[in-house]
């Protein structure tokens, strides 16, 4: 890695933890990162982002179980839309205990809690709680 593209990753990865802090004011971000299935969608801590095929667009239907499985990405304050990825699909659903979950071309969001390290995705095209669970391109495809 050049010695710019370095810095320049070392002050996104600053500026993100330091917004992600939460309160007032905080950023969420989603990007583009490199993965072994092309260009795909993370968080701002390289945390890999999915989509649950069961959820209608703009309404998660994960909770219990299925949210202790894969958390979903609820946000505060101010939604950015980072490197590779388009402001015009970035939004939010409400989920029925209050929280706003991010939403990219209108499918709501979700980690996996057993992807531990930023870059990892250790669940991509799994069947669970009755629908596949995927990550994204940054025009809104589903990676099958």
């Amino acid at each position: 890695m050049h010695l710019r593209s370095a810095a320049a990753a070392l002050a996104l990865l600053v500026v993100t933890v330091g917004q992600a802090a939460g309160g007032v004011g905080a950023t969420s971000t989603v990007m583009t990162g490199r993965s072994a299935y092309g260009a795909v969608l993370f968080d701002g801590h390289g945390k890999a982002l999915y989509a649950f095929t069961r959820d209608p667009r703009r309404r998660s239907t994960c909770s219990g179980a299925c949210a202790a499985a894969w958390p979903p990405y609820v946000v505060s304050g101010n939604l950015r839309a980072g490197v590779g990825t388009r402001r015009a699909l970035v939004g939010t659903t409400t989920r029925t205990d209050g929280g706003r979950q991010l939403t990219y071309a209108g499918r709501p969001l979700y980690y996996y809690v057993g992807d531990r390290n930023p870059g990892e995705i250790l669940c991509q095209n799994v069947l669970e709680f009755g629908g596949r669970w995927l990550v994204m391109r940054a025009n809104g495809r589903l990676v099958r």
